[in-house]
């Protein structure tokens, strides 16, 4: 009995333990099996991937991207030449050619031919331009064309097969996004800095333009002097802006840096290629940003888009329809809400070009088809070096080598005279208008802007072939 006993025990004993293994097992798997199922993104290294990534924060792709295609750009202008009369009268008329005046900056290749993207600011006035790739080949570069309304200069070397920068999409852009600024600061080679877009649409007024377009990217990337004309670049490596500005107290960086986004860049540059000047669109209007004082002085009713102030007679907007007071709340489907945003938009046509612009009127919207108009309100192609007739006068840019010649940076020739205010106040052919009413003119377009504006009398100085300086000075 005693060992029927002890039987039972073994069987139940051993009946438990084989219950307690099994529910162990089954618990424990089922455990393992839930934890296994919570990991569901393998873990990564951060090192450079075959191909991009977005995944990763690694900016190597990026960096090796773009940073062959940024070049270091050397310009030389003739310096001034300072005489010493005093000097003159013991020694005679004895002195030495200035040394050339050096400067430096970036560029960006965007393309393999040759075809380089700068700041006008870089080579504004030189006469001698010199490309280093980050290779260390070095070329002569000419200018194919410039814009100071945008701050861009489009050059071009002879080579071929060259690393270029893909164009990249500033739209897309968003605040917050990484983005990559590579350049030469301060002349040294090639480097590259990370940083987030701050801001989009930023005017800074720096331009010196009547018809500036501003609507720069702020970044937090490091860009010093040097950096001009440099790239800067998304994750993938794609060219979305052109480094331009800093703000700084004392000249380096403070941790804001500024560039022009590349759907302003990619119109000047496709204009500059196929026409050799910018065909610049305008809408006729004068603008101002709604405000809340705006609102008040005004009687509107919301902070939106832009308040138009003016319309200019023989204008775009005035031929359809649009009226000062009307407040432009988009330009092809795209919310404007600042002046920098409307211009940006607008300057991607050419004249010609038709926009719908929605406006709001006393309350209700309003569409309009607008046909874009240049800045003498036609539609026709705007050719460079062309000449042209103001104040009854032929005008024609100088070339480099007539500036290098008379000692002067900039200038507009007279070619020829017909009856006019320049004839009529003793103007003589070759005479070269250096300044209008004290502001320097390098282009037709300038003293035509200069003479729209002004009001009253006009002041004229410049030089002649001979050395002769004169002034002119009448009333319109």
């Amino acid at each position: 009995m005693k060992a029927k006993h002890i039987l039972i025990g073994i069987v139940i004993a051993f009946t438990g333990g084989l219950i307690a293994l099994l529910s162990y097992s089954i618990f424990f798997n089922k455990g393992s099996r839930v934890i296994t199922a919570r990991v569901e993104t393998p873990v990564r290294y951060a090192n450079l991937p075959g191909e991009f990534d977005e995944t990763s924060f690694d900016f190597t792709y990026a960096a090796e991207k773009s940073v062959h295609g940024v070049v270091h750009v050397t310009t030389e202008m003739s310096g001034q030449t300072y005489r010493n009369p005093i000097y003159e009268f013991f020694y005679g008329d004895r002195y030495r050619d200035p040394e050339p005046v050096l400067g430096f900056g970036s560029g960006v290749i965007i393309s393999d031919d040759g075809y380089i993207v700068t700041n006008n600011h870089v080579v504004e006035n030189s006469e001698k331009i010199s490309i280093t790739l980050n290779d260390k080949r070095e070329f002569s570069a000419k200018i194919i064309g410039t814009d100071p309304s945008t701050d861009l200069a489009l050059l071009k070397i002879n080579s071929k097969e060259l690393p270029h920068i893909e164009y990249g999409n500033s739209d897309d852009l968003k605040v917050g996004e990484w983005v990559l600024a590579v350049g030469n600061p301060f002349n040294i080679a090639s480097t590259v800095t990370a940083g987030i877009v701050s801001a989009k649409g930023k005017n800074l007024g720096i331009i010196q333009d009547n018809y500036r377009i501003e609507s720069f990217i702020q970044t937090d990337a490091a860009v010093n002097r040097g950096n001009s004309g440099g790239a800067l670049v998304n994750i993938r490596g794609e060219l979305v802006g052109i480094n331009t500005a800093i703000v700084s107290p004392s000249g380096g960086y403070a941790g804001i840096s500024f560039a022009i986004p590349v759907s302003i860049v990619q119109k000047v540059i496709s204009d500059l290629i196929e026409f050799g000047a910018v065909q610049r669109a305008f809408l006729g209007v004068t603008i101002t940003e709604v405000t809340a004082n705006l609102i008040k002085e005004k009687g509107l009713n919301k902070i939106e888009g832009v308040y138009v102030s003016d319309v200019r007679d023989g204008g775009a907007a005035k031929a359809i329809g649009i009226a000062a007071g009307d407040i432009i709340l988009k330009i092809n489907d795209v919310d404007v809400n600042s002046p920098s945003e409307l211009t940006e938009q607008v300057n991607r046509y050419r004249p010609g070009d038709k926009i719908t612009v929605l406006i709001k009127r006393n309350g209700k919207t309003k569409q309009f088809e607008v046909t874009l108009r240049n800045l003498q309100g036609d539609t026709k192609v705007v050719k460079a070096g062309r000449y042209d007739t103001i104040l009854g006068a032929k005008l024609v840019e100088l070339e480099n080598s007539e500036k290098k010649k008379l000692g002067i940076s900039y200038g507009v020739r007279v070619a020829e005279l017909a009856s006019g205010k320049l004839r009529t106040e003793g103007v003589k052919e070759g005479f070269i208008i250096t300044r209008v009413n004290n502001k320097s003119v390098e282009t037709t377009e300038d003293i035509r802007r200069i003479l729209e504006s002004s009001k009253g009398g006009i002041y004229i100085e410049g030089i002649y072939p001979n050395g002769v300086v004169a002034y002119y000075a009448f009333g319109l």
